[in-house]
């Protein structure tokens, strides 16, 4: 006969050790444990930031070789038609968001006048024009408007052949790298421990957001300054202005004492202003070298929550 079962009474009568089903709780996670755990975690999100960076960048990459295909079809276009290959520099500023930013700024007097300079220049003067047509507004056609975190001004464009590519200090691969530029190398070198490149092509710091301007946008072979006081300083003291203006929390890296006048253009409350010598072999031992602007500017942007420039090359 089985055994009966207990009625409620007996049960709680039992004591309180019988009565309760002990559950063995798991073992503690060794410090080890949570130290891996943790360290994974951050590898994961370390990836991800990075790989977010670099799908940012490739997409920055794409849309900047877009705008230089849409220029350098328009020049084609114009050769093809049996002209002199000239294109009005307003059609060369192709990227929308600074084209919003500077509504009108070419149908100004003195843009006007600024064009027809240009346009005789290249049709009509025996000497070359730097750089080629396609490449005037490479630094605006590069880093738009809403992605330009830092500010890089040089005087006018390299004058030599082939030099010249619409960016300040910037030159082509396979074309000697400048002596001011080889400085700026060297500074990386010291303050972030960047290896010096082979060569002078500074356009991956324009896709990320750094916007490479020179002052005067053009200029005659071998003959350096010679499109200055045409309209160019109007022109890119606009650029800088709109930034002032419209943009928020952008670096400026003014290098010598013209960059440096350019400081009155930007309100100081709403963004960063680091001065220093220029990085001319005449000047850069006289403060540039050690000025650490590289560092500095990447700890300003990741204060601000924003992703620090990649300056190796």
């Amino acid at each position: 006969m089985a055994a009966r079962s207990k009625t409620l009474m007996e049960f709680l009568q039992q004591p309180a050790a019988k009565r309760t089903k002990r559950v063995s709780s798991p073992p503690p996670l060794s410090t080890r444990t949570l130290s891996d755990a943790a360290s994974t975690s951050t590898s994961l999100s370390a990836n991800s930031l990075e790989q977010k960076a670099r799908m940012e960048f490739n997409r920055a990459l794409a849309f900047s070789r877009r705008n230089l295909k849409l220029c350098t079809d328009k020049v084609s276009r114009s050769t093809a038609a049996g002209g002199v290959g000239y294109v009005k520099l307003e059609e060369l500023l192709v990227e929308n968001t600074w084209l919003e930013v500077l509504p009108g700024e070419f149908q100004k007097p003195y843009a006007k006048k600024l064009c027809e300079f240009v346009e005789s220049e290249t049709c009509n003067s025996s000497s070359p024009i730097y750089p080629p047509q396609h490449l005037i507004f490479n630094a605006l056609n590069t880093t738009p408007f809403d992605r330009v975190k830092v500010v890089i001004i040089g005087q006018d464009p390299y004058h030599g052949p082939g030099q010249a590519m619409g960016l300040s200090f910037s030159v082509p691969e396979g074309i000697k790298v400048p002596s001011s530029l080889l400085n700026i190398y060297k500074e990386l070198q010291q303050d972030l421990g960047c290896s010096i490149p082979s060569n002078g092509n500074l356009e991956r710091w324009a896709v990320q957001g750094v916007l490479l301007l020179n002052a005067v946008l053009t200029v005659r072979q071998h003959q350096a300054n010679s499109h200055a006081k045409k309209g160019w300083e109007q022109f890119t003291d606009a650029v800088i202005g709109a930034i002032s203006q419209k943009g928020k929390g952008v670096v400026f890296l003014l290098w010598g004492n013209y960059a440096q006048a350019k400081s009155r253009l930007i309100d100081e409350s709403k963004h960063y202003v680091l001065k220093s010598a220029h990085p001319s072999g005449l000047s850069a031992h006289r403060g540039f070298f050690g000025c650490r602007h590289f560092s500095r500017t990447n700890q300003i942007l990741e204060k601000m929550g924003l992703h620090p420039i990649d300056w190796q090359l």
